[in-house]
């Protein structure tokens, strides 16, 4: 084997075109789902068009978090004095703090590349795509690359984000996701269309970098897939920082100018104008299903989605697909989660199970940060159960106090007949990593007694869902 490694790709050039497995796909979903493969021992391909890591690490999870942790540490340069300290002429330099997140973003992808070549896994640089039963052929800038073969083959092609009529992004002064991570410069005003968690995040980040910010949800609420409490927890939160929220709102139309655009709100009948530099279009994804050949194969695509069973099979035999390829949740640790239960059972793994989407935690990393898993309390009482609901206020937490991070809520959702905790909700600080507590409780089927049993470190911010559970069956202790 030739291990002439292209930069940042660790591409492996080999006559042997024949797998046990190949991969379509590098990005979270794809890489974990080779790893896997290749610890099974199988022989493995992995074929990847653009940048190992795919969305998520270079364009999405990992390099907002960083710019987050920019606009976070913005923040508490504003607020320094409930500390005891003091600071003059507080400034940023964007350009710095858009090259961290790019440098953070490629020293991860060369960190998968790293991860392939330990994995002795082969890395095709092209698109792939479907060429008959059990054969992929990859091509590069129109020209032939490899023609492969294999028994299994993974779809992990991932997902871009959607359009809307007469909003459709050009780049410059509507973007996507990709050009909000690479502003120059960070504008002074800026309209977000979508209240999820990606629409959220971006408004977060650039009110926090001193940008006026107005964000527009045509539902009723912002953050609708979250507990109808926390969403109006988080709403005024976000108004108090100066974001203006509009809901149960549809923008009518932009007017694109030389450097800015103006927006038609409609609301309840009525209608707004807005004018900012830039517009955010954050209304959901696509899933990318053209151009890889399904149309020759026996899978079903639902709305821009490959429709697979409870083992990741698409209709096709022989051929499988995970992440966001497949639907919803639109999460990475779904997709590295899929990939992994793909390839055991691919292999025979005696142990593997099916994916219970409701373990599946979901985090926002706005600020307030947002975590949530299982079912909302509506959910619950929509599903039948009689519930049992516990809260507790990040004010009667010794350690949130400490940190000056007062604002937030932990809310619990317990199936009263049996104890089960059906779902836990969760706003404030740290809540992304705190919700992994919850997770694990889930996953072990523990009831509200073996929490209540469980001892929280004190002082933690971690003790507020220890007393939301005692909350729950009215055993709060603090409040």
């Amino acid at each position: 084997m030739d291990t002439r490694d292209k930069p940042g790709q660790g591409v492996f050039e080999v006559a042997d075109s024949s797998f046990d497995l190949i991969v379509v796909g590098g990005g979270p979903g794809g890489y974990v789902a080779a790893i896997r493969a290749a610890q099974l021992g199988m022989k493995t391909a992995l074929v990847e068009r653009d940048q190992l890591g795919g969305i998520c690490l270079n364009w999405g999870c990992i390099p907002t978090k960083a710019l987050l942790r920019a606009s976070e540490i913005h923040h508490l340069l504003r607020h320094l004095d409930q500390f005891g300290f003091s600071a003059k002429d507080i400034t940023y330099d964007p350009k710095k703090v858009i090259a961290r997140s790019r440098a953070v973003a490629k020293q991860l992808s060369n960190g998968v590349a790293h991860l392939m070549r330990k994995n002795k896994i082969t890395v095709f640089d092209g698109q792939a795509k479907l060429a008959g039963k059990g054969k992929i052929a990859v091509a590069k800038d129109g020209k032939g690359v490899a023609d492969l073969g294999a028994p299994h083959i993974v779809l992990a092609t991932g997902a871009r984000a959607r359009s809307l009529p007469g909003l459709e992004p050009d780049g410059t002064l509507v973007w996507t996701y990709k050009e909000a991570m690479v502003p120059e410069p960070i504008p002074k005003s800026l309209l977000v269309i979508g209240s999820g968690a990606i629409g959220m995040e971006f408004a977060s980040f650039y009110r926090d970098m001193g940008a006026e910010v107005t964000v527009v949800e045509v539902l009723d609420r912002v953050l609708p897939v979250e507990d109808e409490e926390i969403s109006a927890f988080a709403r005024k939160a976000f108004e108090k920082q100066g974001i203006k929220i509009h809901t149960g709102a549809t923008v009518k139309g932009l007017k694109r100018g030389r450097d800015n655009v103006a927006a038609q709100i409609e609301a309840g009948g009525k209608t707004s104008d807005i004018t900012v530099e830039r517009v955010i279009l954050a209304v959901g994804i696509v899933g990318n299903v053209e151009d890889i050949g399904l149309e020759g194969t026996k899978a079903k695509v639902d709305r821009t989605h490959v429709v697979v069973d409870e083992w990741l099979r698409t209709g096709e035999p022989g051929l499988y697909a995970i992440g966001d390829l497949v639907g919803p949740p639109w999460l990475a640790h779904k997709a590295m989660h899929e990939g992994v239960i793909c390839v055991e059972h691919i292999a025979g793994v005696n142990d593997v199970h099916p994916l219970d989407s409701r373990n599946i935690p979901g985090c926002t990393y706005c600020r307030p940060q947002i975590a949530s898993v299982g079912l909302t309390e509506k959910a619950a009482r929509d599903a039948g159960y009689e519930v049992k609901i516990g809260h507790f206020p990040f004010i009667g937490n010794g350690k949130a106090i400490a940190l000056g991070e007062p604002e937030g809520m932990v809310k619990t959702v317990f199936d009263g007949k049996t104890g089960e905790l059906l779902g836990a909700h969760m706003i404030g600080a740290e809540v992304t990593e705190l919700i992994q507590g919850y997770t694990i409780a889930k996953t072990l089927e523990t009831t509200e007694s073996e929490l209540m049993r469980t001892i929280f470190p004190h002082p933690t911010i971690s003790e507020t869902m220890h007393e939301s559970v005692l909350d729950a069956y009215g055993r709060a202790l603090h409040f």
